[in-house]
C-alpha cells in the first residue's frame, strides 16, 4: 500500500507541476548538470585508443550513478519523513518530464515561421539537430513536427514507461541515457566510437516506448486503419524508433516526413515517411499538439489507475 502511495502522489504531483511551469529558465534544471558531467567525460576520454571501451565506461557509469543518486536521495529522504520523500520523488518526476516544454516550443517554431522564414529557422534550430540555414518554410514546419513526434516519446511517455518499470530512480536514469545520446551518439568522425554503446543504449531503452507512443497517438485519434501505416513507415528511419512515432503523426496528417538534411556539414539521407507532400499549417500543428496532449493524458490517467488499484487491493 504504501509503495503504491509513494508513487502514484509524485506521478500526479510532478505531471501537474509540468503543466503549470514547464521548464522555467530561473529554475536549476538537473539535466543541465547531466550534460556538463557527459561534456567533462567526453573531453576528458574521447581520445586515443579504446574509444568504444571508454564510451561504454562514461555512459554506463554515469547511468548508474544518476539511478544510485535519485534512489539514495528519494529513499533517504523518505526515512527521514515521508512527506518530504514524497515532495522530493514528485520534483523529480517534474524534472523528468518535458511535454509542457515541447508544445511550448514547436508553437513558437510555427508563430516565428509565420513572421518570417529567417526566425523560423532560428526558432527550430533550438529543438532539433540539423544545420537549419537553407530550409524550406515547408522544412522549419515538418521539422518541428518531427521533433513533436520524437519527442513526445523520449520526453514523456518513456521516462512515464521507466517510472512505471522502475519508479523514480529508473525515470532518473533513462533522462541520462537520453542525455548521452543526443549529446554524443552521433555517426560521425567524432563521436562514431566514443558514443557508440551510449547509442545502443538509447535504442534499446526507446525500443518499446516508441511503438507504445506510436500505438497511443492511433489510438486517441481514433484511426485504427493506421496501425498498417505505422507498420509500413516506423521501419523507414535511420533510428530504429523515432521512426514509429513520426509514422503516427505523418498518417494522422496525411503529410510526410523525411528527406535530406545536414548534420554537422554532412548530407544525410532520409527515407520518406508517408506519401504525401502536401504544405503543413498552423492547423495541421495544432491538431498535433492535440494529439500529443491526449496521448500523455491516456498514459498518465492508467498509470494512475494501476496505482489506485493496487492501494484498493492493499
Amino acid at each position: 500500500m504504501e509503495t503504491s502511495c509513494f508513487l502514484l502522489i509524485p506521478l500526479i504531483a510532478g505531471w501537474l507541476l509540468d503543466k503549470a511551469l514547464g521548464d522555467p529558465l530561473w529554475l536549476p534544471h538537473p539535466i543541465v548538470g547531466f550534460g556538463r558531467l557527459i561534456a567533462w567525460g567526453e573531453r576528458s576520454l574521447n581520445r586515443g585508443k579504446h574509444r568504444v571501451t571508454k564510451g561504454a565506461f562514461l555512459a554506463v557509469g554515469l547511468i548508474l550513478s544518476a539511478y544510485g543518486a535519485a534512489w539514495s536521495i528519494v529513499h533517504g529522504a523518505l526515512c527521514l519523513n515521508a512527506s518530504a520523500g514524497i515532495a522530493i520523488a514528485s520534483v523529480l518526476v517534474f524534472y523528468c518530464l518535458a511535454g509542457t516544454t515541447l508544445v511550448r516550443e514547436v508553437r513558437e517554431v510555427f508563430r516565428a515561421c509565420d513572421r518570417s522564414i529567417e526566425e523560423g529557422r532560428r526558432q527550430v534550430a533550438r529543438i532539433v539537430g540539423r544545420d537549419t540555414s537553407a530550409l524550406s518554410a515547408q522544412e522549419v514546419r515538418a521539422a518541428a513536427l518531427e521533433t513533436l513526434a520524437e519527442n513526445l516519446s523520449d520526453g514523456v511517455i518513456a521516462p512515464l514507461f521507466w517510472y512505471l518499470l522502475l519508479g523514480v530512480p529508473g525515470m532518473v536514469a533513462y533522462k541520462m541515457v537520453n542525455t548521452l545520446d543526443s549529446m554524443i551518439g552521433y555517426r560521425n568522425e567524432r563521436y562514431g566510437l566514443f558514443g557508440r554503446v551510449a547509442a545502443r543504449i538509447d535504442d534499446a531503452a526507446n525500443f518499446l516506448p516508441a511503438r507504445l507512443t506510436a500505438a497511443l497517438m492511433v489510438l486517441v485519434c481514433g484511426k485504427l486503419s493506421l496501425f498498417s501505416f505505422v507498420k509500413k513507415y516506423g521501419r523507414q528511419h535511420l533510428s530504429p524508433n523515432a521512426g514509429y512515432p513520426e509514422a503516427a503523426l505523418a498518417g494522422i496528417l496525411d503529410c510526410r516526413f523525411g528527406g535530406a538534411h545536414d548534420y554537422f556539414g554532412k548530407r544525410v539521407e532520409k527515407p520518406y515517411i508517408g506519401e504525401n507532400p502536401r504544405e503543413l499549417t498552423t492547423d495541421d500543428m495544432r491538431r498535433s499538439v492535440a494529439i500529443a496532449r491526449r496521448a500523455e493524458i491516456v498514459t498518465v490517467a492508467v498509470m494512475a489507475a494501476v496505482y489506485s488499484s493496487l492501494l484498493m487491493m492493499a
